[in-house]
């Protein structure tokens, strides 16, 4: 079941999952960098399995103009030896439930243009394209 990083533990304990999706990604800097986000909304959840974190996803719930109250997806990732076994499906469905649980108008996240795999999945899970995700990169 999946749950929230509270503690230092529950956050580095994350670290490997996350940095297979982003490489990245610094061991030394990471409790750090989570502890700062924090502060903005970032929330950090889990599941575990066999002591083993499997599967993280990063998210917020705030407000703009264009949405009203919404839960973001900043990244989800089951890590790749315990792909396939339910771990997404779970995270999306407490996520979703967060949401709900918040009040929030719209649920949504960003995937890759790469990442054939991972569309299908969030097919599979109800989410629609919505948009086009436009950046540039300033350094």
């Amino acid at each position: 079941m999946p749950r929230k990083a509270i503690t230092d533990s529950e956050i580095e304990r994350c670290f490997n999952v996350l940095a297979e999706l982003r490489p990245h990604l610094m061991q030394d800097d990471f409790l750090a960098t989570v502890r700062a986000m924090e502060e903005d909304g970032f929330c950090l959840a889990f599941i575990e399995q066999d002591n083993q974190v499997v599967a993280a996803a990063e998210f917020r719930i705030y407000s703009n103009l264009f949405m009203g109250k919404h839960c973001y997806v900043d990244d989800l990732v089951t890590a790749e030896a315990h792909r396939s076994k339910g771990f997404g499906q779970q995270m999306i469905g407490w996520l979703r439930a967060e949401a709900q649980a918040a009040d929030c108008k719209w649920f949504h996240l960003d995937s890759g243009t790469q990442r054939d795999q991972a569309h299908k999945f969030y097919f599979a899970q109800g989410f629609n394209i919505a948009s086009y995700h436009f950046s540039e990169e300033l350094r």
